[in-house]
């Protein structure tokens, strides 16, 4: 094999100098990632709650509601080309109670609920008339109102950051653990 120990501990500082590009490239990474990106000290911004919503989608109509407490926005498009219907009637049944809403001037339709639906699902039909046609849509409102507590299944930012560092760290543990192995092996076959 090698006539002495040094020739086997530049081996293993050559492979070790293999992974300093990768290991400089990663922490240069960290420093230049920029505002916003660095994960610093400042508070993380609220991005807003997303609301609750209902699709029901037919061969010639999609219809998408958004519920915002008692407040119910719709948006009607032609399924085929994606093109709001602002001239359509809307009649709707949700939670059971009958509504008839209102277009408004940007092309969606307004109704307020006489008291905003309960924890769970409740079907939604609606009948959309434009001009001779007529189409009944279906689909179902999923509420499940957490009653202040937070979603535990939410991913939040920084558990998935923990989790790669620690997934990182054990590879370079690893690295380590199998460099002094294969050093230990090769010195003790040159003894």
């Amino acid at each position: 094999m090698a006539c002495c120990p040094n020739e086997r501990t530049d081996i293993t500082t050559m492979n070790t100098r293999q992974f300093l590009p990768l290991l400089a490239l990663v922490a240069a990474l960290q420093v230049h990632a920029g505002p916003g990106h660095d994960h610093g000290d400042e508070a993380p911004s609220n991005a807003g709650v997303a609301l609750p919503r209902f699709a029901a989608i037919s061969d010639a109509f999609e219809l998408v509601g958004v519920l915002d407490g008692k407040t119910l926005t719709l948006y009607l498009d032609r399924a085929a080309s994606n093109e709001p219907v602002p001239q359509a009637s809307i009649e709707l049944e949700l939670a059971g109670a009958k509504l008839s809403p209102k277009t408004q001037t940007d092309g969606s339709f307004v109704v307020t609920l006489a008291q905003a639906p309960g924890d769970g699902s409740h079907a939604v039909t609606a009948t959309v008339t434009v001009g001779e046609e007529t189409d009944l849509l279906a689909g179902e409102l999923d509420l499940h109102l957490d009653n202040g507590k937070a979603d535990e299944h939410a991913p939040v930012g920084w558990k998935r950051w923990g989790i790669a560092l620690m997934g990182g760290g054990l590879g370079l543990a690893a690295l380590a653990a199998f460099l002094r192995r294969k050093r230990s092996t090769s010195f003790g076959a040159a003894a």
